[in-house]
């Protein structure tokens, strides 16, 4: 194929395809896959820790590094019951649970597209009722009144427990926001579509604490940004996404106004991120709660108020699935049918391994050893895959398989000149580079991290 020759793309990408390339290549595994498994829960592999790493790291970065108005927090997945009775998740945080009278299963209602028939039998349904799908557990050896506690559903209320504790241990002033990632927890009836929807999952979530009245323009504002981020720092296609206010009757029972940043999915058009104004509905149930002055006092102005919060809430785990489906491509190199490659399009600083190190043939030991002297050197720097097995074209189809961006290949024009072959997973173009210019080149095109 000629290297200005562009190649015949097919986007074929279906959520099978996705699924079985992230057990393949050790992305993603089901949990406890020898014992038949656990619904609703995910392992992720040797890949899949480095994406997901790579992910919640431009998160972080964008939303609390960058920002000197954000300030970071990890605080407990697990909090007592009185917790989520002030917050209003034990009456509201629920889901319609709707039951097949025929086979039994049971389904969330707003899933089914006939909501009097069963997708699995055709049986009927039964009038939906409110499930709460938080985890419930008891905290210490004796199950007693007071040791009711809960596995958190979202990271938001760990946030609004510490709001006071931030103030009186930072310089912040309204307004400001406090991030966190983490782990939460959601007893979803009906769980699929890979790990679109998971009962064990990440959050990357953060509360902006801004002045009652100027809600509506931190809103929009914080919508934008967020919308931004997606294409520009991940690299989403933006034809891909939409964002959708909700209507009143979608509001959660915290919200004045919420939208949601929507992707086109291969089963369709769903949630991605979603951007609510929470009001002061979560600051005054917890002093109302508690007990506790949970105010924010204005030193210019020496006003005592309740503040309002903008809340960014995406998926981290929702994020890595995005990212596989926009990267993945398929693209036919010749017309057999066998010359197809399969190929993830990640943005460099995603990817797991940055670069991939190949000897020519492993079978010469000069070759080997110039080339692991260069894998080593590089390999304090960003994450780097040694590959040897079979012939390059082979490795060059399984590094672009998993996102790697560039190869460099140590062949017998390396031990005379001391230059190596970088080879580009896009455009498979290929160029010779000097061995001691490789860290600062792909330290530039990585750019800042």
């Amino acid at each position: 194929m000629a290297v200005d020759e562009q190649p015949d793309e097919q986007p074929t990408v279906t959520m099978d395809k996705i699924a079985s390339l992230a057990k393949r290549r050790g992305f993603v595994y089901g949990s406890s896959e020898i014992y038949g498994g656990l619904s609703g829960f995910w392992d992720y592999g040797p890949l899949g820790v480095e994406l997901k790493d790579n992910i919640r790291r431009s998160w972080w970065r964008s939303m609390v590094q960058l920002r000197p108005d954000v300030v970071g927090l990890d605080s407990a997945t697990m909090l007592p019951e009185v917790v989520w009775q002030a917050s209003g998740h034990l009456e509201n945080f629920t889901d319609p649970l709707a039951e097949c009278t025929v086979c039994r299963r049971r389904f969330r209602a707003d899933d089914v597209d006939n909501p009097e028939v069963c997708p699995e039998c055709g049986g009927r349904l039964t009038q939906p009722r409110r499930f709460n799908t938080m985890f419930k557990t008891n905290v210490g050896p004796i199950e007693a009144e007071g040791t009711a506690a809960y596995l958190r559903p979202e990271t938001a209320q760990g946030i609004f427990l510490n709001f006071k504790n931030v103030l009186q241990t930072t310089s912040q002033k309204v307004p400001f926001g406090i991030a966190q990632i983490g782990k939460s927890y959601r007893n979803e009836i009906t769980t699929g579509n890979f790990v679109f929807r998971s009962r064990e999952f990440e959050q990357m979530e953060m509360e902006f604490f801004v002045r009652p009245g100027t809600d509506d323009q931190w809103w929009e504002y914080w919508k934008e940004e967020r919308l931004r981020w997606w294409v520009e720092e991940l690299g989403i296609n933006s034809a891909h996404l939409t964002s959708r206010n909700h209507e009143p009757s979608e509001l959660s029972h915290y919200s004045k106004q919420t939208a949601d940043i929507e992707y086109a999915y291969p089963f369709g058009i769903r949630e991605l991120e979603g951007i609510a104004d929470r009001t002061d509905y979560d600051l005054k149930a917890h002093m109302a709660g508690s007990g506790q002055d949970l105010q924010y006092f204005d030193p210019e102005t020496g006003e005592h108020y309740v503040p309002y919060v903008i809340e960014p809430a995406a998926g981290l785990t929702r994020a890595f699935l995005v990212v596989l489906l926009d990267a993945y491509a398929e693209e036919r190199l010749g017309p057999k049918p066998g010359d197809v490659r399969t190929v993830l399009r990640l943005k460099p600083p995603l990817a797991p391994f940055k670069v991939a190190v190949f000897p020519l043939s492993a079978n010469k030991p000069d070759l080997v050893d110039r080339a692991r002297r260069i894998y080593d050197s590089l390999l304090p720097h960003f994450p780097a895959a040694w590959d040897d097995i079979g012939n390059v074209g082979k490795r060059y189809r399984r590094q672009d398989e998993v996102g790697t961006p560039w190869c460099v290949t140590v062949d017998y024009q390396t031990l005379e000149d001391g230059t190596v072959t970088i080879r580009d997973r896009d455009s498979m173009q290929q160029e010779r580079q000097a061995i001691d210019d490789l860290l600062a080149i792909f330290q530039e095109r990585l750019g800042p991290r």
